[in-house]
């Protein structure tokens, strides 16, 4: 298939979903109360922008996500391929990761709340917990699969330091899986942004959670394609990035 048949097709999925998403409430299938067509959404969007409201909400979003993203992902990253580097630090740890793995991010927000109060620190606690585990294992598992044959090669040519391994075999090796765990992670950043500002952090999330207490379901669907629209934009951003960053393997 080429890819402008491909593009045309995702074209056309893309309308006949928002056709039938617009014929719903126009039949009375479902109250546009419930879930509002798509051309009142622009109406919508207008009333919040000319606000300010979907401005300032979007900022606060953004630096929390980002700001999580980058905390999460560097901490993630960088103890997931020391514990790949060394099998002792691996077992050392493997039981408090087993123990704190399966806790899910909802779970922190009462602590995070105790720790930081109602604060943007608090969404970037959430928000970085979520992006680490992603990040950890996909870098830890990225080691493991570097070819034994290329550290011994390293060994040959006198890069037997750990941190010449690191550096000239292990994290070039090892940059396709953690890219791909980290593209993973813009996601996942996204869904523990709504989760951590709809305890009444400033944000999209809280503004969706206000939307929702006043049954305003047209202001909800806004800030849902704001952060979709958001994600499509970053996630682009980072392929293009990835693709530069792998040129080599071409």
């Amino acid at each position: 298939m080429t890819r402008t048949r491909s593009l045309l097709l995702g074209a056309l999925g893309f309308f006949a979903f928002l056709a039938l998403w617009e014929a719903l409430p126009a039949l009375q299938i479902v109250p546009a109360s419930v879930l509002p067509p798509p051309s009142a959404l622009p109406r919508a969007f207008w009333r919040e922008f000319s606000s300010g409201i979907w401005f300032a909400s979007l900022l606060t979003s953004l630096r929390n996500y980002l700001s999580g993203l980058l905390i999460g992902s560097l901490l993630g990253v960088g103890l997931g391929v020391v514990t790949g580097m060394s099998a002792t630090l691996e077992s050392f740890l493997s039981w408090v990761i087993r123990i704190l793995r399966p806790i899910p991010g909802l779970a922190w927000v009462p602590f995070a709340i105790l720790w930081f109060g109602i604060d943007p620190a608090a969404a970037i606690f959430i928000i970085s917990t979520g992006v680490f585990w992603i990040c950890y294992f996909a870098a830890l598992g990225s080691v493991h699969t570097v070819d034994r044959d290329l550290i011994e090669v390293a060994d040959a040519f006198g890069f037997r330091r750990a941190h010449q391994k690191l550096i000239k075999v292990i994290l070039p090796a090892a940059a396709p899986g953690i890219l791909v765990g980290m593209r993973t992670a813009l996601g996942q950043a996204w869904m523990a942004v709504v989760a951590s500002e709809i305890f009444g952090v400033p944000g999209l999330g809280q503004r969706m959670m206000q939307a929702s207490n006043l049954l305003a379901s047209d202001i909800v669907v806004v800030y849902m394609a704001t952060m979709a629209a958001l994600y499509g934009l970053i996630d682009t951003s980072f392929v293009a990035l990835q693709s530069r960053v792998l040129r080599w393997k071409r």
